[in-house]
């Protein structure tokens, strides 16, 4: 893989994240967005990116594939809390949660980041 490969590669990660993020609050603010790819991490778009690099190109960076899978989960885990939330009528506290829910994303977003840099580093 060259250096350009791997940017385009982590672009396209840090898209499925931001399209996360996007599903999650569309579905909070009532829109009928399908669950599944929000509340399960397998089914996720990054989830399956994670995965397929795992065990493949990034094998190599097994520590930081897990703490990046781990920090994924995590946020799987708080998104589902706050559907809950809104499928409980309890629609406000779910929006509002949204706020503790970004410094998470905002971590995942720079271990991608962190992880693009190492990565490209290496090919040079």
């Amino acid at each position: 893989m060259t250096a350009e490969d791997i940017k385009q590669d982590f672009e396209g990660a840090l898209v499925k994240h931001l399209l996360f993020k996007s599903k999650l609050r569309s579905f909070l603010y009532g829109t009928n967005t399908a669950e599944s790819p929000i509340r399960d991490p397998e089914v996720c778009a990054l989830g399956q990116w994670i995965r397929e690099r795992r065990r493949g190109a990034y094998a190599h960076l097994a520590a930081e594939m897990t703490q990046l899978d781990t920090l994924h989960r995590r946020l799987h885990e708080s998104a589902n809390h706050l559907m809950d939330l809104r499928l409980s009528d309890q629609g406000d506290a779910g929006i509002a949660g949204l706020a503790y829910v970004q410094p998470m994303a905002d971590q995942l977003t720079s271990l991608l980041t962190t992880l693009q840099a190492r990565l490209q580093a290496e090919v040079r």
